[in-house]
């Protein structure tokens, strides 16, 4: 029976436990998507404290993909001092790092793109922040490019994975749901057209970076918006990457215009309201060969083991936990089995606009009581 601290092996990236950190925006680089010795630094103490694999910060391939402000950029070979310390803090540690990268689309505004941003089709819709630009097939083909050449980049920097964000509406996300992609080409309409982009991009990485090397997909399992991408449709789109070759598929849910089923709930206060996106999972792992990870309010090591264990998830992964305790996974792996001290408030995310990177204000606040 799998359990929660087995060693495992994703396309020979060997793991020492079954702990994801998901993908979170830090907020810790310059302007220009350069990383820091603060980020650096940060990954160094997820590292040490035991996590199996660090996913990255969301990482845009070209500047108009960028959203937020301190968001990591994978667009040019300038970063690689810079890149290669970071990879370098990691395996320090005995640790694996995976860089998610990803294009914002029509998630971003143009003072931020510097134009007009550009999504699948011009519609304007909640969750995006202004009306934008309707891709072209010459838009398309060059951001294909621009995944892979940060594929190539990635792997050159010392990057043990590549994860491609296909949830949370961003591009890949917006062409695949009905709900932001109205196209009428090859790119729109039937759900093997709406696949069509995300093949395209995952191809090119795989040319790119080799078939030994771990590609990775997030994965939203259902938009939770009226008109968006089902659960149906995600298994659809799941069973091609599989075929296709993918090594793993993290499973998430939802979009900034979810509602109270967005990515990153708050009020997660008993077990009944943790694993949101699990019974997504399971209907993704049922349908497909490849590991699966589920991502979505794990708190308590009873939750986390039982998903592992019991429902046939490989891997489990969590972002706010982990920025509250980067140790978590060492405590429970050495018999603490008391749940994450993280209490859903999303508070941690007001310091990354604020003060340049992200943290625990319960956490900073308590220290502060005790000095």
């Amino acid at each position: 029976m799998a359990t929660l601290f087995d060693q495992t092996t994703i396309n020979g990236m060997i793991l020492q436990n079954r702990l994801v950190r998901s993908a979170t925006w830090e907020g810790m680089c310059e302007v220009d998507g350069r990383p820091t010795e603060r980020l650096a630094n940060y990954y160094r103490d997820l590292a040490r404290g035991g996590v199996g694999l660090i996913i990255t910060g969301y990482s845009f391939v070209r500047p108009e993909g960028k959203q937020l402000p301190g968001k990591m950029g994978i667009h040019t070979d300038d970063f690689a001092r810079e890149m290669k310390a970071l990879t370098k803090a990691v395996h320090d540690q005995q640790g694996k790092i995976c860089i998610q990268l990803v294009h914002a689309g029509g998630q971003t505004n143009a003072a931020t793109a510097h134009c007009q941003p550009l999504a699948p089709s011009a519609v304007q819709v909640e969750q995006f922040p202004e009306l934008p630009k309707e891709m072209s097939k010459k838009d398309i083909a060059e951001i294909v490019v621009a995944f892979a050449e940060a594929a190539r980049r990635a792997k050159t920097f010392g990057f043990d994975a590549i994860q491609l964000h296909g949830a949370h509406g961003y591009l890949i996300n917006q062409f695949l749901s009905p709900h932001t992609n109205k196209r009428t080409d090859e790119y729109g309409g039937s759900i093997d057209n709406r696949c069509r982009f995300f093949l395209e991009v995952y191809h090119a990485v795989r040319q790119t970076v080799g078939d030994d090397f771990p590609v990775l997909i997030k994965l939203n399992g259902a938009d939770f918006v009226e008109g968006g991408l089902s659960i149906e449709d995600s298994i659809y789109a799941a069973t091609m990457l599989d075929n296709a070759g993918i090594d793993a598929i993290e499973v998430s849910g939802g979009t900034s215009a979810s509602g109270d089923k967005t990515p990153v709930r708050i009020k997660i206060e008993k077990p009944e309201q943790e694993a949101y996106n699990l019974s997504l999972a399971k209907q993704i792992k049922k349908a497909t060969n490849c590991p699966v990870m589920v991502v979505g309010g794990y708190r308590s090591y009873e939750m986390t083991e039982k998903s592992v264990s019991d429902e046939g998830i490989d891997y489990i992964a969590m972002a706010r936990p982990f920025i509250r305790e980067p140790a978590l996974a060492q405590r429970w792996s050495q018999g603490d089995h008391s749940p994450a001290k993280c209490i859903s408030c999303n508070g941690c995310f007001q310091p990354g606009f604020k003060e340049g990177g992200i943290y625990c204000v319960i956490e900073s606040k308590e220290r502060e009581k005790n000095t």
